[in-house]
This record gives C-alpha cells, structure tokens and sequence, in this order.
C-alpha cells in the first residue's frame, strides 16, 4: 500500500482519479480494527474518509458502503433517522466479512449543510416531511453525488462490489461509474417510531427500497 502525504495514483484505465490519497493510518474501533484513509477532492477540496478491512484488490467482489455524513444521527444518535445504526450496522458486516470499505463523504443533510439540515428540521417540527422540507427552503431533494465516492473506491482497488444500501440512486451511480454491482445488500434497521415518517417518505418518495417492518 503506497501511503506518502498527498500522493496522487494514475488509474491505467481512464489516465486519473478525481481525488488524491492523503493520510493513513490503523485504526482501532470497538467493531474490530480498520485501516482508517483521508482522500481529497482535486475540484472542491471536500474530505472523505474510508475505513478499509483486509486486501479489497482481492479477486472476490467487496463489500462496500457509501455513508453520508449525518452529524445528528452518527455523533448525537438522533431518533429522527437510522443513519447512525446503518453506520454501526456496516462496520459490524465487514468486520464479520474480514475485507470490506466504507466510504465517508461529508455531505451532511443530502447535501445541504449543517445548517440548512437544522432549518429543515424545524420545518419538520411544523409538519412538513424531509422532502418538503428541503423544497421550502429552495433545495433540491437531493444534492449528492458520489462520482468522487466512486474514485474512492477505484483507487483502493476495489472493482466488483457488494454494495450496503436500501438507495438506489448509489446502485445507479456507481455503476455508471464504471463499477460492477453484483450484490446489494440491505441495510435496513427496524425503525424507531419517531424515524418512522422519515423512512416511509424516503420509501414512497424517493424510492428506497425498504420493507419497513415493525417499530421499536
């Protein structure tokens, strides 16, 4: 594994990646240890992080997840979505697979910002859901893009991938990325009741691809 500061790989295939390799470094976490790796973006200098478990340049399709940044669920285990259980959930998968990556990019709130998210969040308070929340603030529904994610993913080797996602929006982009999906594998978490309204418009209207069975 190469791993000097700022160092920049050539993909042979398409001649460059969108983003460089910047840190590295091991990483112990009460899931097991992973290999914990900074990447920068070369057009907008957006940080991401990716959590690698074993050798994913192995010839056997990796385990993979793209994570939105979600400072309310992952750092403050907010009830109002399942981001920060889906978190814990895939480190638990790759840890019990031994070879997998997850990718951690910071588009918090789909894009929007910290900010933002919390103005949308008092939308919600007056009965508005997460999409309409973000359209009355002047947002698309969904800002995202995982173009760079993708990168991520390349320059670690990773080619065929077992994807951890009820999205399928990432299935789509990192396939027109030029990745090989082979497997998507569900990660749904049996939903709190005050995170139940969030994921049933997520299913109903943004068509992710949850069953949603039960409440807690």
């Amino acid at each position: 594994m190469r791993n000097s500061q700022s160092e920049e790989y050539t993909d042979r295939a398409t001649g460059g990646f969108s983003v460089t390799k910047e840190a590295e470094a091991n990483l112990p976490t009460e899931y097991g240890p992973f290999r914990i790796i900074g990447f920068r973006s070369k057009t907008s200098g957006e940080e991401f992080v990716a959590l690698v478990k074993g050798d994913p340049t192995e010839d056997r399709p990796v385990l993979a997840r793209i994570h939105s940044q979600c400072l309310t669920g992952d750092v403050f285990h907010s009830l109002k979505c399942d981001c920060g259980p889906q978190l814990q959930r895939a480190m638990e998968m790759v840890q019990a697979d031994g070879t997998g990556v997850i990718v951690y990019q910071q588009q918090e709130g789909r894009g929007i910002g910290i900010i933002n998210k919390i103005r949308a969040y008092a939308l919600q308070d007056e009965g508005a859901d997460t999409i309409e929340a973000n359209l009355q603030l002047g947002f698309a529904i969904d800002h995202r893009s995982y173009d760079e994610c993708a990168d991520v993913l390349k320059l670690l080797g990773v080619r065929r991938v077992r994807l951890m996602s009820n999205n399928p929006d990432k299935v789509r982009a990192l396939r027109e990325a030029g990745l090989e999906i082979v497997e998507r594998v569900p990660l749904e978490i049996k939903p709190h009741q005050t995170a139940f309204r969030y994921l049933q418009t997520k299913k109903e209207k943004m068509g992710h691809l949850l069953q949603l069975n039960g409440i807690f």
